[in-house]
């Protein structure tokens, strides 16, 4: 099963502070790409990393050939389209970088027509000049212009929309059927390129504003094979799980399983605020492990959600 992201990297500050360096990554097919990063670093404002970290911000940069992304041909000779930047912050320190690429991949066979389309949706809110959250930038692969020109002209405020519930929640959230109800505002247009499920999660930055990011993903191509949302329990030591699903199990039910602060892959995240990969995800502890063992899942990358310093939730992604 081709997912629509294929790529994800973790760059974490050196010692001194001064330089981004790797700190983990998962490549799938890809793994000429991911031989060339594995002794790179970045400083402030260099290289996509770098740039997320000068800006303060996420960052969706596509094409990936020529300006400032180091590694656009070994990007494009894996089929590589797009990428994001999602930066990490605890109040004005920046604790991470992930990379998150996305494309078809090269060599794979072509799916039907809309089968394999994808978008990402970068929102972004200035309370100085609306009370709105307004598209920043996007990615729309092989869906219709249409999709896109529909984006750019749509606008939510909190509470509406997959973009405003994850602004107003400041938590991850799924949609796992768009076409059906009405919390999608533009469920018409994503029935007719082939877009099926919704996933977003709040953004941390630096200055002016709130960002969201959106993943949205068709049949054949989905966002991940499995991902789940653990959030804090009631008594603030453990997490559990809140929702999730899986392209193999379906729905998964809120509640089952709990993961100690620093206790594998996720507990790592919680713990850190650093996102943290596994290319072992059937070695996860308790039911996480289990899980995956089951679906037959090989590795996951676990991603910190902030709200004012603290870590309210963890994601996970399984591949």
């Amino acid at each position: 099963m081709n997912t629509f992201i294929r790529v994800v990297e973790v760059w974490v500050p050196d010692a001194t502070g001064s330089l981004l360096e790797f700190g983990g990554g998962l490549y799938g097919s890809a793994h000429r790409f991911g031989g060339l990063g594995r002794n790179m670093c970045f400083g402030r404002g260099e290289g996509l990393p770098g740039q997320a970290w000068e800006r303060g911000r996420p960052i969706v940069l596509k094409p990936l050939a020529g300006g400032y992304f180091r590694r656009g041909q070994a990007a494009a000779a894996e089929g590589l389209s797009c990428a994001i930047a999602l930066p990490f912050f605890v109040a004005t320190r920046l604790t991470a970088v992930l990379l998150i690429l996305c494309g078809e991949g090269a060599g794979q066979v072509a799916e039907p027509a809309g089968e394999q389309a994808g978008a990402i949706d970068l929102w972004h809110n200035d309370p100085g000049a609306s009370t709105d959250m307004v598209l920043d930038d996007g990615y729309y692969g092989s869906t219709a212009e249409v999709f896109e020109s529909i984006s750019r002209q749509t606008s939510f405020r909190r509470g509406i929309g997959l973009p405003g519930l994850a602004w107003e929640s400041g938590l991850p959230v799924f949609l796992p059927d768009l076409g059906k109800g009405t919390r999608f505002l533009r469920s018409d247009c994503t029935v007719k390129v082939g877009i099926n499920r919704g996933f977003a999660i709040p953004c941390t930055s630096v200055g002016r504003g709130h960002y969201v990011l959106a993943f949205l993903s068709a049949l054949a191509t989905p966002l991940v094979r499995r991902f789940e949302t653990w959030v804090p329990d009631t008594t603030g030591a453990q997490l559990q799980r809140s929702e999730g699903f899986c392209e193999t199990a379906n729905s998964l039910g809120a509640g089952a399983g709990h993961i100690a602060r620093g206790e594998g892959t996720l507990g790592r995240a919680w713990a850190s605020a650093v996102p943290v990969v596994s290319e072992r995800a059937a070695d996860e502890p308790r039911e996480a492990g289990a899980a995956a063992r089951a679906a037959g899942l090989a590795s996951l990358v676990a991603l910190p959600v902030l709200r004012g310093g603290e870590v309210v939730a963890v994601v996970a992604w399984y591949f």
